[in-house]
């Protein structure tokens, strides 16, 4: 499915790049591969690697046209990177805290982004997945509520909300 969206993304614009992020370095190598047995050029930061590996990755997703995708652990390329030479972001898994998220797609949401931007999100049905969404909205709702622009946010919040949030 995945690889299908990046094509998709590729037959709609021959100049699209696009970020895949993962909070799974390994479900990274696994796309990486996918990817590369389809042809289409990619490369990876994580956490794993040092600086120079880093500078050297960023550098040819940026620089190189063929280069079309940047696989990214959530962690090691959701803060201080400015990609806007890519449009699209391909989320593979969710996060529990959504500012993490928006952190990451907030990487070609810059100054100097021109084109439109499309965010896709992979998620299985009646998994682990759905119930992580669910308390994402639920914490964007005590977030609004407290810190946010939204006073009436908290008043949305049932007893049963509260109870979701604290469990065990």
């Amino acid at each position: 499915m995945q690889r299908e969206e990046i094509r998709n993304m590729i037959e709609h614009d021959g100049s699209a790049k696009g970020i895949v992020f993962s909070q799974f370095t390994s479900f990274l190598d696994l796309i990486e591969f996918s990817l590369q047995r389809s042809g289409i050029k990619c490369v990876q930061l994580n956490g794993k690697m040092n600086m120079v590996e880093k500078g050297r990755a960023i550098d040819a997703f940026i620089n190189d046209p063929d280069c079309r995708i940047f696989l990214m652990s959530l962690k090691a390329g959701g803060v201080a990177l400015n990609l806007t030479v890519a449009s699209h972001v391909f989320l593979m898994d969710p996060w529990w805290n959504p500012a993490v998220e928006s952190q990451a797609q907030d990487r070609i949401h810059r100054i100097g982004q021109f084109k439109p931007i499309r965010s896709t999100r992979f998620v299985i049905k009646d998994t682990v997945e759905e119930r992580i969404l669910q308390l994402q909205e639920k914490k964007q709702l005590v977030f609004d509520g407290t810190v946010g622009d939204s006073p009436e946010a908290m008043s949305k919040l049932t007893e049963a909300d509260l109870k979701f949030l604290f469990q065990n």
